[in-house]
């Protein structure tokens, strides 16, 4: 069999077919501007051959620093046609922060919105930098691109605090889009509404899965409850992405305006870090399942997401099924799997899976040593699935026995007096290290004694928190995606005992 016969199919080339299927179909919406499947191709096709005019070719590296909007969506297109990938920077970042990541993928060229212009210009060094609009030409691209080629660069944090850079290739996101597809039954009349950050994965990745499957991608510039749900009423939206920080602000919208929801197959993600009454509301409200997921941006969705909690219910157990197209084991700390009950690190490997962090090599060879991808998150096989336990990294070691933060939390979690909870660990003279639950609250009745009989009844004595520290919500420190920064809240707790008389 020739090389072109046995060729793989690439983001582009799936997206152009259902272009060329459906051309009048509705690709892309945002605000009043709508661009069909044919009007789509053409646009990104003109941005192709500006690219190739500036000499970007296959491999290049094109970073992008932008709000969420179509041209954004257009240029990752265009760059998947002749096989660049898009570097999607991180506009929060400061200018040291952003140069860093720059200089780390080495891009032929930055390409920013007016909106981030100056920021562009401080972190951009000696990069040629192009404005988002305008950069379209006349004539033709190449279509060069492979499936192994990289199609989005994602940043993702290191344990040194400095970022690493995360290689999505054109065949990974392919497969993240078979794997929604088949977990949650997604088909082409089921939108998506891109409202996370498109660096993140929720703004990005899982748009076009929805633009690969021939279904419609509404942008929306950020967390806007309202513009949200004047999307849900115009279009059936096949998964509802909301993260812990925007779930109950979401809700709330929900229950002032009463909006009359076109459809949604799924709402939700991360159950084990929102509260329970809060996912029994929204998905009564909204109709549809709770998304019982964990995954990361190196492996998408998967592993572990084809668990849905039906709408209206209480969730008692959190128990999640394995992904489609990912294999998954349990190991303990020499690489053995561990037994049924046992917490283990869980090592997956399948075509969803990232290529790499670019130019790590060291950090490469550690994740991925014996063939599996590393994640660093600890779990239990239980005869209802898989129970999350927490990160590696974060394991209490208290007394000599292992505290693993998520068992606590849920607990907490469950009470609906609490709006929101993490368990960080606390160095103590006697015990090593010993939890500390902080708490933000509904109901200021909620105090330490209540947290403590509610660990009393669920969890063993030396699981309890030793201590219990109530914040305000609004002063939980959050990454993009909603998760509460740990280190940043154990960093703080730390720094309370040291001040304390």
């Amino acid at each position: 069999m020739s090389a072109d016969l046995a060729a793989s199919s690439t983001v582009h080339g799936l997206i152009a077919a259902r272009a060329r299927f459906s051309p009048d179909a509705l690709a892309l919406v945002q605000g009043d501007r709508r661009l069909t499947y044919a009007q789509m191709m053409a646009e990104a096709g003109r941005i192709a051959a500006g690219l190739a005019a500036r000499g970007v070719q296959r491999g290049d590296r094109v970073a992008v620093l932008s709000e969420n909007r179509i041209e954004y969506t257009l240029l990752q297109l265009a760059a998947a046609r002749i096989g660049a990938m898009v570097a999607c920077l991180n506009w929060r970042l400061v200018a040291d922060e952003l140069a860093y990541c720059i200089d780390l993928v080495a891009p032929r060229l930055l390409i920013a919105s007016l909106r981030h212009l100056d920021l562009a210009r401080s972190a951009g060094g000696g990069c040629t930098i192009l404005p988002i609009d305008g950069l379209g030409a006349h004539g033709d691209a190449p279509i060069t691109g492979d499936s192994e080629d990289g199609f989005t660069i994602l940043y993702t944090s290191g344990t040194t605090g400095r970022p690493k850079a995360a290689v999505i290739s054109q065949r990974a996101q392919i497969a993240r889009m078979c794997a929604l597809r088949i977990d949650m039954g997604l088909a082409s009349e089921d939108g998506y509404i891109s409202w996370a950050p498109m660096f993140h994965m929720g703004g990005s990745e899982h748009l076009f899965s929805t633009l690969l499957i021939g279904g419609t991608g509404v942008i929306v510039d950020g967390f806007q409850p309202d513009a949200i749900l004047d999307a849900l009423e115009e279009f059936r939206i096949g998964w509802l992405m909301t993260v812990p920080a925007t779930t109950e602000a979401l809700l709330e919208r929900i229950r002032t305006r009463c909006p009359r929801i076109q459809g949604v197959k799924a709402v939700g993600c991360m159950a084990d870090m929102v509260p329970a009454s809060v996912i029994t509301e929204i998905t009564t409200l909204i109709g549809a399942p709770w998304l019982n997921s964990f995954g990361a941006t190196e492996t998408g969705m998967p592993p572990l997401s084809a668990d849905l909690i039906a709408p209206g219910a209480l969730p008692r157990s959190l128990a999640k099924k394995p992904s489609v197209l990912t294999e998954l084991r349990l190991v303990d700390a020499e690489g053995n799997d561990v037994p049924d009950g046992a917490v283990g690190e869980v090592w997956v490997r399948g075509p969803t899976l990232f290529s790499g962090y670019w130019n790590n090599p060291a950090v490469n060879a550690e994740c991925f040593a014996g063939g599996w991808f590393h994640m660093g998150d600890l779990f239990r096989r239980t005869p209802d699935g898989y129970e999350f336990a927490g990160r590696s990294k974060y394991l209490i070691k208290s007394g000599g026995e292992n505290i693993y933060p998520a068992e606590i939390e849920r607990v907490i979690l469950a009470d609906p007096r609490v709006a929101d909870a993490i368990v960080v660990r606390r160095t103590d003279s006697h015990w090593g290290e010993v939890p500390v639950a902080v708490v933000a609250r509904h109901d200021d009745s909620l105090d330490a004694k209540a947290i403590d009989a509610l660990c009393r009844a669920a969890l063993a004595g030396y699981k309890r928190p030793r201590d219990v520290v109530f914040w305000p919500l609004d002063q939980f420190p959050r990454n993009v995606s909603g998760k509460i920064l740990r280190e940043e809240v154990e960093r703080r707790v730390a720094q309370s005992q040291t001040e304390a008389p």
